[in-house]
């Protein structure tokens, strides 16, 4: 894993490519961070303001890595994995490209990170909410 201060520095370039870059650094102590910050996330996205419309999404994505993780679900491949725990920890991060704590913009471009992260995985997505919906799950 590469130092937190290279990854906070790589993800204030916010594009598709520079994103799927970035997914292939996370590992699993990326997405056990998220875990640990599972609370902090959702109260941050839950707020007023732009990632407000996302957290019936955070959620889900929290439920599939969940899922992951148990063995419970393995139907998606880790690159979605990676890419859900990525969006969630520039979520987390309070300095990223515009700093959360400006009024009115600070969350816009987490809301952004977080629009671009769900182009690219929204086919997984809604097949592990399928999957979610079936008796016994």
């Amino acid at each position: 894993m590469r130092s937190e201060k290279k990854k906070k520095a790589d993800l204030n370039k916010i594009d598709e490519a520079s994103f799927k870059e970035e997914v292939t650094h996370i590992d699993e102590k990326d997405v056990e961070i998220i875990f640990q910050n599972e609370e902090k996330i959702h109260r941050k996205v839950k707020r007023k303001g732009p990632l407000k419309k996302y957290i019936d999404v955070v959620r889900l994505m929290f439920s599939m890595v969940k899922d992951y993780k148990q063995g419970t679900y393995r139907e998606v491949p880790w690159n979605t994995i990676a890419s859900i725990a990525l969006v969630l920890l520039y979520v987390l991060n309070p300095l990223d490209i515009i700093p959360d704590f400006l009024p009115v913009f600070g969350l816009l471009d987490d809301a952004s990170v977080l629009a671009l992260a769900l182009k690219l995985i929204k086919n997984d997505l809604d097949l592990y909410a399928e999957w979610k919906r079936l008796p016994g799950n």
